[in-house]
This record gives structure tokens, C-alpha cells and sequence, in this order.
């Protein structure tokens, strides 16, 4: 297919010396963007959600630690080995790090940025920012294979529902449920697409609608309370969710509110399809038990874009993830191919180390 006809939108632009990142706090109706001149900003950038979704954070970590290097460059051009620039990046590692704690995609990048330095000598700034391109290549690229894998487990004609942002805006291009959406919607496969508006920051009102409008992909936006009643009138037959971690036996943490949607679609009979990169799967994290989930600010519920809707003195609880049970799940789409019913064994036979005979 031709996947540039249906994917405008790019959150991120290395700029060689900068990382220019689209405020997502913003839009739609602002396409702003914050400069990032050191890993600093790109961390904050990450904690205040200017850049969100797991694998955008992932690949904005990774440049910040590429502007991190260059730092130290200048200020001590002799360091002279990947091992060496390690051990002083550290600190800056670690703030990337705290960032945002549920997403396994930032830690992920992380790692695989300090694996890149210490496997090279004395051209470890090149090949750490030849590292970083590599993460972005290989997300789009996974992006475009995953949208392909999970729009043949679509009947053409079929009714989709997603929640958050899954597309372009939270990846390097094309996205991960919003990418079978795409592809589901040029091959005839997809009819019809619903978006949950995804309170408190209403990723889906603000981002996704409008990400696929860019595209001229026609969605229709629902209140989160409505999903129960459209599924319930036969006007879906998939929900198709990202994810920000999926655990060894299948659990999903996703956006705060889909496990909501899965115990719901188990009930009408609609099926329920997680699409995330490898990168996501934490097979070290055995069930959603084990997840932290993150709470931000309760102030983020008492209104809309800074005007208060709620009385004061009101207490707010503000949770960001739930997490899907694996029983819930119909099918977890990677780039490496689909894991149907996903359990704790289905999940170690697909995803268990390869080793050399």
C-alpha cells in the first residue's frame, strides 16, 4: 500500500543539534513546537506530555541522549571511548529514565543507547546518534508491518473502536493500533471508526481525530461512558488499543480506561486486538500485578484546557494506565507477527530468546 498517502504527521525532528518536538499539550488547534537543546528539556519535554505514547517517548529518550553526549564533547573533548562516555552520562541517563515510569519503551531505548556505547571506541558519538536513527528506522518500519498484520484479522466492512493516541503522533510514523486503522481503512477492510475521547487529557478528541482528519480518514468521536452503548448496538467489531507494557503472561497496561473496554467487548462479543512493538513486551514483568502504575496530578481532572468545571475541595484520584487481563485479549500484533489468545505460555513461546544451535 502506499503508506505515505495516509501518514502526514511527524511529532519528532532531530535537527542535528536539537530535538524540536510537537506540544501535543497543544493541539489541535496549536502546531508548536519545543526546542530541546540538552537532555534536560527532552526529560521534562517527556514528564509534562508534550511528547506521549510509548514508543515517541522511547525515541525521544534516545535523542536526548545523543544531546547529552554532544555536551560532554564540548565540554571535555577528550573523552575517547564509549565506556568512558558512558560512565559520565549517567546522571543524564538517569533523569531520561524517571521520566515516566510505566512505558517499558523508554527504558528500552535507554538501554539499547548504553549497549551502543559500550560497543564502540573512539567514534562513540556518531555511532551512538547512528544508534537513535536506527531506533526511529526500525519503529516506522515496525509500524507499517504491524498495521498490515492486524488489518488481515479484520473482516472487510467491520466497525473499529481505539482509545488515546496510537498513531503517528505517539510513534516515529504510521502508529501502532491507529497504523491497523489505517491500513484496515485503504484495504476496504474498515467501514467505520469510533474514538473515545480518552479523559482527563482527551488524547482521543484532541489527537486522534484530528491526526486521521490530516489524513482525510473519516472518525467519528464518542464520550469514553458512550462505548458500552455503541458496541452494544452492533456498530463494532473490534476494539484496537496500543500499549505501554504487555507482561509475560499477556496482561496489557495501556491508557487509563481500556480495561473498561475489554471487559465490555468480551460481554457483546466484540473482539479485542492490542497492537505494540516488541520493544513493549516486558517478558521480566510476569503479570499487570507487577506494574506500577503512574499517577499524575488529580488536579488534571477538575477541568478542560486550564477552566475549572469542579467544585473546590473535592478530592480527585488520577491514575494514567489500568491494565487488560490477558483472558480479554483476542490478539497482541508486534512487527514480529500476532499472538492469538495470549497467555503466559503462548507469549514464552513467542517471545523467548533466540539461541544459537
Amino acid at each position: 500500500m502506499d503508506f505515505d498517502a495516509c501518514d502526514h504527521v511527524r511529532p519528532i525532528r532531530w535537527m542535528g543539534d536539537r530535538l524540536e518536538l510537537l506540544d501535543q499539550r497543544k493541539l489541535p488547534f496549536e502546531t508548536d513546537h519545543v526546542v530541546c537543546a540538552d537532555a534536560d528539556a527532552v526529560a521534562e519535554a517527556i514528564a509534562e506530555l508534550v511528547v506521549r505514547g510509548a514508543p515517541a517517548i522511547g525515541i525521544a529518550a534516545a535523542w536526548g541522549v545523543v544531546l547529552a553526549a554532544q555536551a560532554l564533547t564540548r565540554a571535555d573533548p577528550s573523552v575517547d571511548s564509549g565506556d568512558a562516555a558512558l560512565a559520565r552520562l549517567q546522571p543524564a541517563i538517569a533523569e531520561l529514565r524517571k521520566a515516566r515510569p510505566t512505558a517499558v519503551n523508554l527504558a528500552w531505548a535507554l538501554d539499547r543507547m548504553c549497549g551502543a556505547l559500550r560497543a564502540t571506541g573512539v567514534d562513540w558519538l556518531p555511532r551512538l546518534a547512528s544508534q537513535a536513527e536506527q531506533i526511529v528506522a526500525e519503529d516506522l518500519a515496525g509500524n507499517r508491518a504491524m498495521g498490515l498484520a492486524g488489518a488481515q484479522l479484520i473482516e472487510p466492512g467491520s466497525g473499529v473502536l481505539t482509545h488515546c493516541n496510537t498513531g503517528s503522533l505517539a510513534t516515529a510514523g504510521f502508529g501502532t493500533a491507529l497504523g491497523v486503522v489505517r491500513a484496515g481503512v485503504a484495504q476496504g477492510r474498515i467501514a467505520r471508526v469510533f474514538a473515545g475521547e480518552t479523559r482527563p487529557w482527551l488524547q482521543g478528541a484532541r489527537l486522534t481525530v484530528w491526526e486521521l482528519q490530516q489524513d482525510g480518514i473519516d472518525a467519528t468521536l464518542i464520550a469514553d461512558s458512550a462505548a458500552a452503548h455503541l458496541m452494544a448496538g452492533g456498530q463494532v467489531q473490534w476494539v484496537i488499543v496500543g500499549a505501554d507494557r504487555i507482561c509475560a503472561n499477556g496482561d496489557v497496561a495501556n491508557k487509563i480506561g481500556t480495561h473498561q473496554l475489554a471487559i465490555v467487548a468480551r460481554h457483546f462479543g466484540v473482539k479485542f486486538m492490542v497492537v505494540a512493538p516488541s520493544s513493549t513486551v516486558d517478558m521480566a514483568t510476569a503479570s499487570g500485578a507487577d506494574i506500577v502504575i503512574e499517577q499524575r496530578n488529580p488536579a488534571e481532572l477538575f477541568g478542560v484546557a486550564g477552566k475549572r468545571h469542579v467544585a473546590h475541595g473535592v478530592r480527585a484520584w488520577n491514575p494514567v494506565f489500568d491494565v487488560a487481563l490477558a483472558p480479554l485479549i483476542d490478539a497482541i500484533v508486534t512487527e514480529r507477527g500476532v499472538v492469538a489468545q495470549p497467555d503466559a505460555s503462548r507469549m514464552a513461546a513467542f517471545f523467548a530468546p533466540k539461541t544459537s544451535a
